[in-house]
């Protein structure tokens, strides 16, 4: 028997039901730290956190938001806006529903395109933001082909052929075999358009507005975006460092989640003590 995550929910503010959770295993009779707020990448949920949340909980407040379209939140319509603004908005509303001034704001891919625009919009609400796999848009890349691509072929059979670029030819069978399926069951048309308009965006001429400390971590082997644009983002976010996964493809958040979350956890202790 499989048991499904507990997820709240919000409406947002032009009525698409989002789910969100909070984990916390911080010590109670210590004072609490900024919590983290986790965004997914594109295709993502909640549970593709699993190798993330039990070690990041014991230290920060954990607030996970499923995207709009994504895992337990509704699929918007044709009507409703799909954009990088709307999806910010989402997460200042969560943050407002729970009372969080501010938060370490963690992305995966393009779940980073919206902490990197929400650090330019609403900077006194990102304490710090920590980047994994995620370039200033797709506008740069191969993305533009794949909403075509995942129409002809069916989405899950579309990830599958894809491994590749996402996973190192080590990874756990049965870890890349769960991620085609989780991805694969997303709704294909709204996926069409999250990635249609993902990779119409570009703003690395705005990344000197990120006045947050700033930490990327990058694929060594990066066959989607662009290792070079990873350093030249580096120098143009005002306090940024950047780290490298040596040999690894795109999905360093599923297939390297220790490495991850290790350099996240000392990058909070030494930057935003």
């Amino acid at each position: 028997m499989t048991l499904t995550p507990n997820m709240s929910f919000l409406p947002a503010s032009d009525g698409v039901r989002l789910a969100w959770r909070v984990d916390d295993f911080t010590a109670p009779w210590r004072t609490p730290t900024v919590p983290v707020l986790l965004l997914h990448a594109a295709m993502g949920a909640y549970r593709r956190w699993f190798g993330w949340i039990p070690e990041l909980a014991r230290h920060h407040a954990t607030l996970s938001l499923e995207l709009r379209g994504h895992g337990a939140s509704a699929v918007p319509t044709e009507a409703q806006p799909l954009t990088l603004e709307r999806l910010v908005a989402d997460a200042v509303e969560l943050l407002d529903h729970l009372g969080v001034g501010s938060a370490h704001v963690v992305g995966l891919s393009a779940g980073g395109y919206v902490g990197q625009r929400l650090a330019m919009a609403h900077p006194e609400r990102v304490a710090s933001l920590s980047l994994f796999a995620s370039t200033p848009g797709l506008k740069n890349s191969q993305a533009g082909t794949w909403p075509a691509k995942a129409a002809a072929m069916g989405l899950e059979a579309f990830m599958r052929s894809g491994v590749a670029d996402r996973f190192p030819a080590d990874a756990d069978p049965g870890l890349v075999d769960w991620f085609c399926r989780q991805t694969g069951a997303n709704d294909l048309p709204f996926i069409g358009r999250f990635v249609a308009h993902m990779s119409s965006r570009d703003w690395e001429d705005e990344l000197h507005r990120i006045a947050c400390p700033t930490l990327i971590v990058t694929p060594g082997h990066e066959p989607i975006g662009s290792h070079d644009q990873y350093e030249r983002m580096a120098t143009l976010i005002p306090d940024a460092e950047l780290v490298s996964l040596a040999g690894m493809p795109h999905n360093i958040g599923d297939a390297a989640p220790d490495a991850c979350v290790g350099a996240l956890l000392d990058f909070l202790a030494r930057r935003t003590a």
